[in-house]
């Protein structure tokens, strides 16, 4: 089964089973975007300052400076990376801006953006957003096939806008197959990460469209590369589709979802 290339125009399937319609954010929605978010970063810090005047004022010249010093530090460091880094992470890929102009940050595969794609993007955007005015990730946008710049080609994350005219499908649980829980519970899934949980998952939604050799093709491709990453042999004993089953069951009871 082919899985290189960008993603399909109409769509992408999430590791939560979500079908998302989108086309990839470009300067304009992504700049505005940006400018509402440098205000609420900006406008946290005028207040953050005026509080640490009024605290530095009050224990005194020199004690008051060196705490004011360190405070506005703290304050910068966690208003223009750390607002960014949380707010995606903890916001399923958004920001205050972001959400505003219906965007939303996910990973190259689709599967929901993480703190350490998050942190990345913040720390690289001290740099080509700040410090350089966003010159380079302007340039970066209008010159990269999927409309990223530089915090998004380091973190491997793509910037979507998301269509209001389908609404997202509820995620999919997958129970454990008639006989197989002790199977099931003998899968060591930790090796397997959110973006091939993601492929598992899309597979097996989609598999009941495809026709019987395809099917079997498909998933029989899928399970051998869930089950190289599992450094386990691939159980002949176990059809294909039963297998990825039993894995998005093991996988979803490990991680709670």
């Amino acid at each position: 089964m082919a899985t290189t290339g960008g993603p399909p125009a109409t769509g992408i399937v999430t590791p939560e089973a979500v079908l998302l319609e989108f086309e990839t954010a470009g300067v304009a929605s992504r700049t505005i975007a940006e400018l509402l978010d440098i205000g609420v970063q900006f406008g946290s810090l005028f207040v953050l300052t005026m509080i640490v005047a009024f605290v530095a004022a009050a224990m005194g010249a020199e004690l008051g400076g060196a705490v004011a010093a360190i405070a506005l530090l703290i304050g910068f460091f966690l208003a223009l990376v750390g607002y960014p880094a949380v707010m995606e992470t903890f916001w399923n890929g958004r920001t205050l801006g972001k959400a505003t102009m219906g965007l939303r940050v996910v990973t190259r595969e689709g599967a929901p953006e993480r703190f350490r794609h998050a942190a990345i993007r913040s720390m690289i955007g001290l740099i080509e957003i700040y410090a350089l005015v966003g010159i380079p990730a302007v340039i970066s946008i209008l010159t990269s096939r999927r409309e990223q710049r530089l915090g998004d080609h380091v973190a491997g994350t793509i910037v979507l806008r998301q269509r209001a005219g389908r609404r997202a499908a509820p995620p999919v649980a997958f129970g454990v197959p008639w006989n197989w829980e002790s199977y099931v519970q003998s899968l060591d899934v930790s090796p397997i990460t959110d973006e091939q949980y993601g492929v598992v998952r899309a597979v097996l939604l989609r598999c009941g469209e495809l026709a019987p050799d395809a099917r079997w093709q498909v998933t029989t491709e899928v399970a051998t590369m869930v089950a190289g990453r599992m450094r386990i042999p691939v159980p002949t004993q176990v059809p294909p589709e039963m297998f990825l089953t039993s894995v998005a069951t093991a996988y979803q009871r490990r991680s709670g979802r």
